[in-house]
């Protein structure tokens, strides 16, 4: 009976360890599968996921687009702007494209009217999903889109305008504005740099304002004030104020002659300078006059030529410019570029100019972009370097800075009217200011 039991225990022992072992064996088979598991996940999660393109990409196109006054009184700037926009995006496509992909550019005609602007603006984000917008055209149309460009995050590259609320020296998130990229100088700066040309040019201490109830004219009435306080006493600025598109300035140009002043800033844009001219004319005011960049162009001024050209002594008339036309060599690639390229008629235009810079810009910046084709590393890589303006000075966007161009250089009206001759090399603002104050 003793030997029974014994051996019933030693059994049972036998099965115990037996149990034992297979509960531990399970246990160590339990924490393997548990600790494979768990760095399976953990590789998972440390492997990032591939980068995604961002609207408007394929793997053959990049559909980009703008909104601009192609019909309407602003289609003589609003046509050949965009055909320098194509011009250039043709010659990009006819070499190859980015990276084997064609740029598709969308236009929608807003007529100049900042109704239709938003709306089309708005279509192009969200039905045709480009992904960029290049060449974002006129004060009207910004003013009422900008928030959205914002909002989105949408990159916009280059403005064909200046208005202040471009400026930023802060764009570091998409909220503050990161995807906008201005090129043009903005105009409160250019407010700053007609002060130290009139200075330079003919010692002017009473300057003269004729400026448009518009953004555009009041923020070059806003520069014009900012320098002139910073130079203190022996300065001064009269004022005067009329609407855009007006058709008579007979009481401003009178107020400048009563004010005798040194010289007169014409602060308006395309449509409104003709009126301005011709008023001085009427009146026998004959000071100097300067105005801004956007007016740089022969189509504005044939509009007041032959009056100009028909004065006994005349005044002269001087513009900034950003595109410097004495560079010879940048300025033949610009006219070849246009005339090979489908757009020959405007081989010679200042506004096709505009259009062809803008086109660089965002070409440039898909080129540099690194990754996926999304806005994010778009916008990284348009500020990665500083940018060389073709036919003008430089840019940088790096560290958030969103200041347009601030090198321009100095143009008048030719004696018979017709043309703007150089005068002045383009020079940054800052190297002018040092030689006036």
């Amino acid at each position: 009976m003793k030997k029974i039991v014994s051996l019933l225990l030693v059994l049972s022992m036998a099965v115990s360890l037996f149990a034992g072992c297979s509960k531990k064996e399970e246990a160590n088979n339990a924490t393997e599968a548990t600790t494979a598991a768990e760095t399976t996940a953990a590789a998972e999660e440390t492997t990032e996921a591939p980068e995604e393109v961002s609207q408007g990409v394929t793997d053959t196109t990049i559909k980009v687009g703008n909104t601009a006054a192609t019909s309407g009184a602003l289609a003589a700037v609003g046509v050949p702007f965009n055909a320098g926009i194509e011009a250039y995006f043709k010659s990009v496509n006819d070499a190859g494209g980015i990276n084997g992909r064609k740029i598709e550019f969308v236009h929608y005609d807003d007529e100049f009217d900042p109704v239709k602007a938003k709306s089309a603006t708005e279509k192009l984000i969200n039905d045709d999903k480009v992904f960029a917008i290049v060449g974002h055209f006129g004060t009207p149309t910004i003013g009422a889109t900008l928030d959205m460009l914002k909002e989105t995050g949408i990159p916009t590259v280059y403005f064909a305008a200046g208005i202040a609320s471009l400026y930023n020296e802060d764009a570091t998130s998409v909220e503050k504005g990161q995807g906008l990229f201005p090129v043009q100088p903005i105009y409160v700066t250019e407010g700053r740099l007609m002060v130290a040309r009139a200075i330079e040019q003919h010692q002017a201490k009473k300057i003269g304002v004729i400026y448009t109830n518009d953004d555009a004219g009041k923020d070059l009435l806003s520069g014009v004030e900012n320098q002139v306080g910073k130079l203190g006493g022996d300065y001064s600025v009269v004022t005067e104020q009329i609407n855009p598109g007006a058709t008579d300035v007979t009481s401003a140009a009178l107020k400048m002659k009563n004010e005798n002043v040194d010289i007169i800033i014409a602060a308006s844009i395309q449509a409104t300078l003709p009126t301005i001219i011709k008023g001085l004319i009427s009146q026998g005011v004959s000071k100097p006059v300067f105005t801004t960049y956007s007016n740089a162009d022969a189509t504005t001024i044939s509009n007041f030529a032959a009056d100009y050209a028909a004065m006994g002594e005349q005044f002269p008339i001087y513009s900034n410019a950003w595109v410097d036309l004495s560079n010879q060599e940048e300025v033949d690639a610009f006219v070849k570029g246009m005339t090979d390229f489908g757009q020959p008629d405007y081989a010679g235009n200042a506004f096709a100019m505009a259009g062809w810079i803008a086109g660089y810009f965002m070409v440039e910046g898909l080129n540099r972009t690194e990754g996926a084709l999304n806005w994010e590393n778009f916008n990284a890589g348009m500020e990665s370097a500083e940018f060389k303006i073709p036919m003008g000075g430089t840019l940088n966007y790096a560290d958030g800075q969103r200041l347009g161009t601030q090198s321009m250089s100095l143009l008048k009206v030719s004696a018979d009217g017709t043309k703007w001759e150089n005068v002045k090399p383009v020079e940054d603002l800052n190297v002018i200011l040092d030689r006036v104050q």
